[in-house]
């Protein structure tokens, strides 16, 4: 089976909850209009299709427009190497959205990473905690406004003795430059 044949499989099912997929560069995307049917959705595609492996799931801030998240699950048939592309969007006032989990247990550290990343919540996440910065940490450092530069903050015995450096940190890079020195993250004074 193709991954357009799986798409319009799914279309088949659950009609005007998806979109008819569309194909870009050769891979092909359905849209989900209610991420709230996302994991029946998923059961339909992994059970019943056979899309049993869940490759990664994306998160991208679409800053300033509504809904602000869109989300993006990858499946693939490991019987013939298919894939396809799941997409849901979620508002900035819900952000949050019911966990895949239960299907696929590999969703546990992308759901983590893209809650402490980008602050959306999957309801029924057994153990929805940060996985990349320290809890307690106050912000969502990929969200889009979140400044390049960091935030300065005071965050005692969190993870220094000091003031937590958060200003200026990894998030800072220079495009272009003659050499890898030139590129690499790190703190641009006004010099710089």
């Amino acid at each position: 089976m193709s991954a357009l044949e799986y798409a319009n499989k799914i279309k088949a099912k659950f009609g005007d909850l998806v979109a008819d997929p569309r194909e870009f560069r050769g891979e092909i995307t359905v849209k989900i209009a209610d991420p709230e049917k996302l994991v029946d959705i998923c059961q339909f595609a992994k059970k019943q299709l056979g899309l049993d492996y869940l490759v990664d799931i994306t998160s991208v801030d679409n800053y300033g427009e509504d809904p602000r998240w869109s989300l993006v699950y990858h499946l693939r048939a490991i019987v013939n190497g298919e894939e396809i592309r799941l997409k849901t969007d979620v508002s900035e006032e819900k952000s949050e959205l019911p966990s895949v989990l239960p299907v696929w247990r590999t969703a546990n550290w992308h759901e983590r990473e893209i809650y402490d990343m980008m602050g959306i919540r999957f309801r029924g996440h057994p153990d929805l905690r940060r996985i990349l910065m320290w809890e307690g940490y106050p912000y969502h450092p990929l969200r889009k406004d979140f400044p390049l530069a960091g935030k300065a903050t005071d965050l005692p015995g969190v993870a220094f003795t000091k003031p937590a450096p958060l200003e200026g940190g990894p998030f800072v890079t220079v495009a272009g430059g003659g050499d890898a020195i030139g590129r690499e993250p790190r703190v641009r004074t006004s010099e710089a």
